[in-house]
């Protein structure tokens, strides 16, 4: 596929699934969203646990209700992102607009970037609720897997959505200069 504006190739050309593919932003946004399911997966199957001597069931991070509500809001809204961003990239080829294109690729770097520092919130929050949890309130270490599952990949989403955004960050710089080198240097009809 030929460079155009922003990354994508001349507008209207045909889906090529194998450049998708093999593109890394693209790849990122799949781990990235992997990294999400096992977080929300983990916290979900086994995020919440309870004793014969209480009704209730509790969270697995300090009995602390917001930070397992946090990790799977989270999880599922970087989830739906990837999904969004997955999206565009198959449609960006068919967008005609050069100021469009610009739209999603500085929409892709502002959301990366948020992404990248939610889960580093949420990082920190799930490792410090996990740090003070007291052993009594778990005496059979159950969900102690998934639970540090999911901080693991709290943590590894940091950087796939901070590479991500830094990708997106490469892409809009040097895309720009072409754009500004096409228009300074127009191609001429040959006579």
């Amino acid at each position: 596929m030929e460079g155009g504006a922003y990354g994508a190739g001349k507008a209207g050309g045909a889906f090529d699934p194998h450049t998708l593919v093999r593109q890394p932003h693209t790849i990122l946004r799949v781990v990235s969203w992997v990294f999400s399911i096992v977080v929300f997966g983990s916290i979900v199957n086994e995020g919440y646990l309870n004793t014969p001597s209480e009704g209730e069931e509790f969270c697995i991070y300090n009995r602390n209700p917001n930070a397992c509500s946090y990790g799977v809001t989270v999880g599922v809204l970087a989830f739906l992102t990837c999904l969004l961003y997955l999206a565009l990239d198959v449609y960006f080829p068919q967008i005609s607009s050069v100021k469009d294109r610009k739209k999603a690729v500085l929409s892709d770097i502002g959301v990366s970037g948020f992404w990248a520092f939610l889960w580093f919130v949420g990082f920190c929050y799930l490792a410090n609720q996990w740090q003070v949890s007291k052993p009594k309130d778990n005496p059979l270490n159950e969900g102690t897997d998934a639970a540090r599952a999911a901080i693991a990949f709290s943590f590894f989403s940091i950087f796939t959505w901070s590479l991500s955004a830094a990708l997106a960050v490469r892409r809009f710089k040097d895309l720009t200069f072409q754009e500004e080198y096409s228009t300074l240097f127009p191609t001429s009809a040959q006579p």
